[in-house]
């Protein structure tokens, strides 16, 4: 993400530049219910660990993570902090609401509204600002467009231009599980960064054309689901990957990782979150945490050292 100084000067900054970001998504609820007495230490604690950029979305949770990361961080002086949001889902009041719906549990009874409108990108801003308790953002990203492609570059995209020229927002741009489409507005826009999830991770590194095509245009990557959604965090049956149960070829591919990894010496998990620094297109990691004990252990993964053959070994 890395939009001004005091973020690149923050403990989560490496040396190599890139920067952890802490996500969202658990905080809101993603598999399982968080209390907000949990969300509350999570956050308390990614501050304590050095981080100072933030991921959010009105997704998360319905509104849910984004309130809670707003609780802490509105407390804070705005220069020392920076935070990302995203629009598309506008939130209503649910005729019928199901917890859980699309995977997140103990959250609002709310429902998403997919909107890339140039009118709903300025109310979903306004309602993120409301529940974060902050009078602006950093950065706004295009949240999955994949079945919205037209609306999304012809309203959305121009919209958040027009707020880029206004001085409201630093930083825009688009934020996907797919790269086709992220390809598509890297070459046909003039946004400032992509953040692609699950593509460019030691399982699936399907995102390499994008990189490239993204370091020609000068856009910045930032890379989130770096443990395909939990399966290179704890390989084992009834894991998950992309979001669903993983497959038992995943489990084995990443076990076999797992087994690479010990060999030098090295956690899985580490290597996972540490593999997409090494790209000098990659400016920041998004990594969600539902637990004080899953954000000390990032933190301390974040700068282990790790030993320069593990890579080639990783790739062979």
């Amino acid at each position: 993400m890395i939009p001004n100084e005091k973020s690149r000067a923050a403990a989560g900054e490496r040396p190599d530049g890139v920067e952890l970001v802490l996500g969202g998504a658990p905080l809101g609820g993603l598999f399982a219910p968080v209390s907000d007495a949990g969300a509350d230490a999570v956050m308390a604690a990614a501050w304590e660990a050095g981080v100072r950029s933030f991921d959010t979305a009105p997704h998360y949770g319905l509104g849910l993570s984004e309130c809670r990361m707003g609780r802490l961080l509105s407390g804070i002086p705005r220069e020392q902090f920076a935070v990302s949001t995203k629009v598309g889902r506008l939130l209503v009041p649910a005729a019928e609401f199901v917890d859980g719906t699309e995977g997140y549990y103990g959250t609002p009874p709310l429902q998403r509204v997919y909107d890339y409108s140039a009118d709903g990108v300025r109310r979903s801003v306004e309602s993120s600002l409301t529940r974060l308790g902050l009078d602006r953002v950093d950065q706004l990203l295009i949240h999955d467009p994949d079945r919205h492609w037209r609306p999304a570059v012809d309203e959305a995209y121009p919209e958040l231009e027009r707020m880029r020229s206004d001085g409201l927002v630093e930083r825009i741009g688009v934020g996907m599980n797919q790269v086709p489409m992220l390809q598509r507005f890297v070459a046909e826009t003039d946004i400032d960064c992509v953040m692609i999830a699950g593509r460019y991770t030691l399982l699936d590194r399907s995102a390499e054309p994008l990189l490239e095509l993204c370091a020609r245009r000068g856009v910045d990557v930032i890379v989130a689901g770096v443990f395909n959604s939990g399966v290179l965090a704890a390989p084992s049956t009834g894991a998950t990957f992309d979001y669903g149960p993983a497959p038992s070829a995943v489990v084995d591919r990443a076990r076999e990782l797992g087994d690479i990894c010990r060999a030098h010496g090295v956690e899985l998990p580490a290597a996972a979150l540490r593999f997409a620094t090494r790209n000098a297109a990659v400016r920041a990691i998004v990594v969600g945490v539902r637990s004080v004990a899953e954000m000390t252990q990032n933190a301390r993964y974040w700068h282990a050292a790790l030993p320069d053959e593990l890579w080639g070994d990783l790739s062979a």
